[in-house]
């Protein structure tokens, strides 16, 4: 196992493969520094790493992977660099998903769509439309995504519901709690992994990570790499889930 993967303490108990991994993808820019490069340039490395990803998932028998592509937060970026950030998305989807559609992968997108461009959006719809059938691979980019954003409109969407007489307050409980979230038809995260040495969650999928593990690893996200992949679910492998019950 490489230091990567062994940055964090294990506890034995033998558990299966993730059904479900999500990656916080953080460090382009860091690597663009250290490397001397642009920001953009470390944004394109990123998406290399993208397909190392799903290819480590693939070979590990991973059913379903979430990819933090970019938070409500980084709308807040210099202008410039959210415009190199939507280009790389065009081009990701233009380029990507005739490769995605004929290895079996299928791409859902989760986040607030209407802050996209109407071109973006067609792209993502044309993509979703495209690779709905496949079943090798769940492939969800998390895009103009946040947590409490999808909590609040939940919370919205439910007491609209009540107010129009659809159901009842004391109908709401965890499972129609879910039912309302962007994650909706995907089971919660069994693995979050996030790169570049942070250990935060920075505002991704705090409902659906009551109870997934967490990898923090010191890898830049451009340097990640299948082999890296592999050995987090082996360190998956070793953590003892309990869910709250007693050892």
């Amino acid at each position: 196992m490489s230091a990567e993967a062994a940055a964090v303490s294990t506890d034995t108990g033998g558990a299966s493969a993730p059904s479900h991994v999500a990656i916080i993808m953080d460090g382009n820019g860091r690597w663009a520094q250290q490397h001397g490069v642009s920001r953009s340039k470390g944004h394109r490395k990123g998406a290399d790493a993208v397909r190392e990803a799903i290819e480590g998932a693939v070979e590990n028998g991973v059913e379903f992977l979430t990819l933090y592509a970019f938070s409500t937060e980084n709308w807040n970026r210099p202008e410039d660099e959210v415009r190199d950030l939507m280009g790389l998305l065009r081009m990701y989807l233009k380029k990507e998903v005739r490769t995605l559609a004929k290895e079996g992968v299928r791409l859902q997108v989760i986040g607030r769509r209407d802050a996209l461009s109407d071109d973006i959006r067609q792209m993502i719809e044309d993509a979703e439309r495209r690779t709905e059938h496949n079943r090798r691979l769940t492939l969800i980019i998390a895009l103009s995504y946040g947590s409490r954003e999808e909590l609040t409109l939940a919370a919205q969407n439910l007491a609209q519901r009540v107010a129009a007489g659809e159901i009842n307050a004391s109908d709401i409980d965890e499972k129609t709690f879910s039912a309302a979230l962007y994650t909706n038809k995907l089971p919660d995260p069994d693995l979050i992994i996030r790169t570049s040495g942070e250990q935060r969650l920075s505002n991704f999928l705090m409902w659906q990570a009551a109870y997934s593990e967490f990898l923090f690893l010191p890898t830049l996200w451009p340097d990640f790499t299948r082999q890296i992949f592999a050995e987090a679910v082996e360190e998956f492998k070793n953590r003892d889930r309990r869910y709250g019950a007693r050892p």
